[in-house]
C-alpha cells in the first residue's frame, strides 16, 4: 500500500467533494472512510486510476451518510406531523383522474393528449410541440378523443404506460418553464410509485428527481440559460440526486429495463460527474443505444449524435447527425455545437443564428443568439 500516494491524493479528492456540494466536515468524513476502504481493498485489487477510485468511493460514502441523515430527520418529522384526532381529510384524486382519462377506448396517443389538456392543464400548442405535430393536428386529435369518450362510462381505468407518458410530458413542460408544474408531476409520480410496484414507475421518478436536482443551476441571475457543461454543480440538489440514484439502482436491479430507466441512467451519469470534463460519455452513448432500441424516438437519436460527438469527436457526431431529419427540433443547434467543437466557427455561427430563429422558447432563442454573436466576434478580432 502506497501511503504517500493516498496522502497526496487526499486534498484533491476533498476539494472535489466540496465543489460537488458536500460541506467540508461531511466531505472530510467521507474521504476518511474512503481511505480506510482503500487500505482494505487496494493491496489485493489495486485500481488503475487511484484518484478516480477515491473520488467515487468518497462520493458514495458522502451520499450514504446524507441519505441516512435525511431518513433520520424524516422519521423525526413524521412524529411531529402525526395528524390530530378527527375526520381524515379527503384524498387527492388527481392521479385517479389521470387513469380515468387514459380510457381503454382511446389509442394511447389520444389518451395522452386528452389527459394533458383536460387534467394536466397544458395548452393545445404545448401538447403539439411535445408531439412534434402542427397545433391544428393536435386540436383535431383532442376533439376526436373528447367525442370518443363522451358516451362511455369512466369505470375502466387506463394502463400505467399511458399515465406515465402523461406525467413525463407534464414534467417536461414544467422543467422548461413552470416549476410548480414540474413539482406537481413529481408529487403525482411519488403517489404512483407508492401505489404500484413497477420498475418503470420508479425509473420515471428517478429521472424526474435527477433532472429537477439541476434546476437551480440551469439559469443565471439574469434569467439566461446556462448549458449543462457550464453549470455551477455546487448549486445542484445533492439530496435529490442521491434519492434518484438509489431509486434507479433498485429499479435496474430488477432487470426489466424500460425507456424511463434508461433515461434516468443517462441523467445519473451527468449528475455523478464532478466536472463536465469528467463525464463518462462512452457509457452515456451505450445507454443511448439501449434507449434507441427501446423507443424509435428521433429526439433520442439526436441526443445520441451529440453524445457520440463528445465520446468519439465532433466529426463522428456530425456523421451521426447527418443520418437524421434536419427538421427535427434542435437539430440545427446540435449541428452548430458540433461544428464549433470541430473548429468550423463560420459554419457554427451561421447555424447558431439559424437555430435561434427556430427556438421554441425566448430564453433558448436568446442563448443561441448570444452563441452566434460570440463566434462572430471571435472571427472578426
Amino acid at each position: 500500500m502506497n501511503e504517500a500516494l493516498l496522502r497526496s491524493l487526499t486534498p484533491s479528492v476533498l476539494g472535489i467533494l466540496v465543489r460537488r456540494g458536500a460541506d467540508f466536515a461531511a466531505a472530510e468524513d467521507a474521504v476518511q472512510d474512503a481511505l480506510v476502504e482503500a487500505v482494505r481493498v487496494w493491496p489485493a485489487d489495486p485500481p488503475r486510476d487511484p484518484k478516480g477510485w477515491l473520488i467515487t468511493a468518497a462520493w458514495r460514502k458522502f451520499l450514504d451518510a446524507t441519505r441516512a441523515e435525511t431518513a433520520r430527520r424524516r422519521r423525526e418529522d413524521l412524529v411531529d406531523e402525526e395528524p390530530a384526532p378527527g375526520p381524515a381529510p379527503s384524498a387527492d384524486d388527481t392521479l385517479q383522474l389521470y387513469f380515468l382519462c387514459a380510457h381503454p377506448s382511446l389509442t394511447p396517443s389520444s389518451a395522452v393528449a386528452l389527459t394533458l389538456r383536460a387534467v394536466g392543464g397544458l395548452t393545445t400548442r404545448q401538447i403539439a410541440r411535445a408531439y412534434l405535430v402542427p397545433e391544428a393536428t393536435m386540436a383535431q386529435r383532442i376533439s376526436r378523443a373528447k367525442r370518443t369518450v363522451s358516451g362511455v362510462r369512466f369505470d375502466r381505468p387506463g394502463d400505467v404506460a399511458t399515465v406515465l407518458r402523461v406525467l413525463y410530458l407534464v414534467f417536461n413542460e414544467g422543467y422548461s418553464g413552470d416549476v410548480d408544474l414540474a413539482a406537481e408531476a413529481i408529487r403525482l409520480t411519488r403517489q404512483l410509485a407508492a401505489a404500484i410496484d413497477h420498475p418503470e414507475v420508479s425509473g420515471l421518478l428517478a429521472l424526474m428527481l435527477l433532472h429537477h436536482a439541476r434546476r437551480a443551476g440551469r439559469t443565471a441571475s439574469d434569467g439566461s440559460l446556462v448549458p449543462l457543461a457550464e453549470q455551477d454543480r455546487t448549486r445542484w440538489d445533492t439530496g435529490s440526486i442521491a434519492e434518484g440514484v438509489e431509486i434507479l439502482q433498485a429499479a435496474l436491479a430488477r432487470d426489466r429495463l424500460g425507456e424511463f430507466q434508461a433515461q434516468a441512467a443517462i441523467a445519473a451519469l451527468h449528475a455523478d460527474a464532478p466536472t463536465a470534463e469528467e463525464t463518462d460519455w462512452v457509457q452515456i452513448v451505450e445507454w443511448y443505444d439501449e434507449l434507441a432500441g427501446l423507443t424509435d424516438n428521433p429526439v433520442v437519436r439526436l441526443n445520441r449524435a451529440v453524445a457520440i460527438g463528445e465520446a468519439d469527436g465532433p466529426r463522428a457526431g456530425l456523421a451521426a447527425l447527418a443520418t437524421l431529419d434536419d427538421s427535427l427540433p434542435r437539430h440545427t443547434a446540435a449541428a452548430a455545437y458540433l461544428h464549433e467543437r470541430a473548429g468550423d466557427l463560420t459554419t457554427a455561427a451561421r447555424l447558431y443564428a439559424e437555430a435561434a430563429g427556430k427556438a421554441p422558447t425566448l430564453p433558448e432563442r436568446d442563448h443561441l443568439t448570444r452563441q452566434a454573436a460570440r463566434l462572430n466576434a471571435r472571427e472578426h478580432r
